[in-house]
């Protein structure tokens, strides 16, 4: 299939999968079904057209070359499968069962058993090719430290009496085998002298015997021609495979898995050079339009600056790094809305005042009362040593 093929197969799936979507989350929520048998019905459609749609997303992510496109698909696809392992679950937990019948279903969708069969998606395996082959090394290692095993082989023990017994019977059958053989020649031998003798000298004329040789020829040649004209029409309506051909590199498998391959290298490459470029067209950027851009901010925050200085009369403070830092200021904000922050600031600041001020003068009350109670023990201390 071709790269037009694939896009066209990937719009397709996207188009199946939008349906779903509209059919699984309607504008008005939808009444639970109480019919187990309408239920089932509903969930195994969409779980097979959701298996349906998966095959496709997965050999278009296995072909497509475009990394960005890749990335995009990879979303997608790894949502289409989680949904179909929920609605599996779904169809367990309806039919206590995780073998389940979809005759019926595959009969109205004109799909195939095989159609719903779902394969181990390539990726899982193309994208782990390193570790797996660092794990065959590995066990390939610690095998060979191992040493070879040698496998007990029970041998069979036999006397030479035995043994010579045996090549006898073998002997004796093979030219049991040769003289009947022979025989049976000789006989036939003798049967085609005895009917030639009986037959006597032929009698045939020239023109008969032209006469049946063109018509056992032109049988034998309309024949073959009308086996190869009926194998050609098996072969075009698709009930019997074309010939396979004798270089294996020229047949249609080969050539199919060759491409496939040859695409499989090209997505390696187009993602290195994809990784690539976002360094450096990022160190670009900041190369070329770099000093530009910085200038720019400059003016803004500049501009930022005088603006509320002339609207407050006052410049005002930088913002907290907790807050935003700068990027509070290329919010577009009018002159009004920044005094209203400037005073909602300022009143929070006379707030933070006024309470440090009562703490402070709590703090002082307190101070006085423990005076005043320390005077009074010692007080009474030297009334009790006077009386003493």
């Amino acid at each position: 299939m071709s790269h037009t093929a694939y896009q066209r197969q990937w719009v397709e799936a996207q188009a199946s999968l939008n349906d779903l979507l509209t059919q699984e989350l309607p504008a008005e929520p939808q009444k639970p079904e109480k019919d187990r048998l309408t239920a089932f019905q509903n969930l195994a459609t969409m779980y097979i057209k959701y298996i349906h749609i998966f095959h496709k997303l997965e050999q278009c992510y296995d072909q497509i070359v475009h990394p960005q496109k890749r990335r995009v698909i990879r979303h997608v696809l790894d949502g289409v499968m989680g949904r179909v392992l929920e609605l599996k679950n779904e169809l367990v937990l309806l039919e206590l069962s995780e073998f389940h019948y979809f005759d019926d279903i595959l009969s109205d969708l004109k799909l195939a058993p095989g159609d719903i069969e779902i394969p181990i998606p390539k990726y899982f395996i193309n994208e782990r090719s390193k570790v797996l082959q660092d794990r065959e090394k590995l066990l390939g290692q610690i095998l060979a430290k191992m040493g070879p095993q040698e496998a007990k082989e029970e041998e069979m023990k036999m006397t030479p009496d035995e043994a010579i017994r045996l090549i006898q019977i073998h002997e004796r059958a093979r030219q049991g085998r040769l003289r009947a053989k022979f025989m049976r020649e000789i006989r036939l031998q003798e049967e085609r002298e005895r009917l030639a003798a009986n037959r006597g000298a032929p009698t045939l004329d020239a023109d008969v015997a032209a006469v049946r040789i063109q018509k056992t020829w032109k049988g034998f040649s309309v024949r073959k021609r009308a086996k190869r004209e009926r194998i050609e029409e098996m072969m075009f309506i698709g009930m019997i495979a074309p010939p396979q051909s004798t270089n294996p590199k020229n047949t249609p498998q080969y050539l199919a898995d060759k491409t496939e391959h040859s695409r499989r290298v090209a997505q390696t490459d187009h993602e290195r050079d994809y990784q690539k470029a976002l360094v450096s067209i990022k160190d670009k950027l900041r190369e070329v339009e770099g000093p530009d851009i910085k200038e720019t901010m400059q003016d803004q925050i500049r501009q930022w600056f005088l603006e509320c200085r002339d609207a407050t009369g006052k410049f005002p403070d930088y913002p907290d790094e907790d807050e935003g830092g700068s990027v509070l200021i290329f919010k577009e904000k009018t002159p009004e809305e920044v005094e209203a922050e400037l005073l909602e600031k300022e009143d929070d600041k006379g707030k933070k005042g006024k309470k440090g001020k009562k703490d402070k003068k709590d703090k002082k009350k307190d101070k006085k009362k423990e005076k005043k109670g320390k005077k009074g023990k010692k007080g009474k201390g030297d009334e009790e040593v006077s009386l003493l």
